[in-house]
């Protein structure tokens, strides 16, 4: 009989896991749970920084729910994000007739060709308001993992 410790997770281990990440009420953001897990190699960027410093020394087999304070998953709202649109900028970063509603994610092509999304906040005939925050920036966050194997 050997008793090794299960592996524990290190900052460039390869992981199969199962997570969550929800609201506090519950709400499922994103889930493996009920399908595949996941498969992913820390340090390469596929969970946020922060959720991967949760993972760090936690034993394979474990099955933990960590909360995450508000802002501490996708950081701080930043008043700053929450920007006018003319209703031109809108039109050229539009499908011809999209009939857009308030609530709605809009992507648009930033100055230098990336892309970036903001939700339709106010709609006007000659300006709209964006935000361009992360939807889940400033929210409290619940984080569940379930760790098949640390290789």
């Amino acid at each position: 009989m050997s008793n090794a410790q299960p592996a524990v997770v290190t900052k460039s281990a390869y992981l199969t896991l199962h997570y969550r990440l929800a609201s506090l009420d519950g709400t499922d953001i994103v889930t493996t749970f009920g399908g595949n897990p996941a498969t992913l190699m820390l340090g390469q960027g596929q969970l946020a920084p922060v959720l991967e410093e949760l993972l760090i020394g936690i034993p394979e087999g474990t099955h933990k729910t960590f909360e995450l304070e508000p802002g501490v998953g996708f950081g701080p709202r930043n008043p700053e994000l929450v920007r006018e649109v003319t209703r031109a900028t809108l039109d050229e970063n539009s499908v011809p007739g999209a009939d857009y509603k308030v609530g709605d994610l809009v992507d648009f092509a930033a100055p230098g060709g990336g892309r970036f999304a903001g939700i339709l906040r106010e709609l006007g005939d000659e300006t709209c308001l964006f935000d361009f925050n992360h939807p889940l920036a400033g929210q409290p966050l619940k984080f569940e993992v379930q760790l098949i194997s640390v290789l």
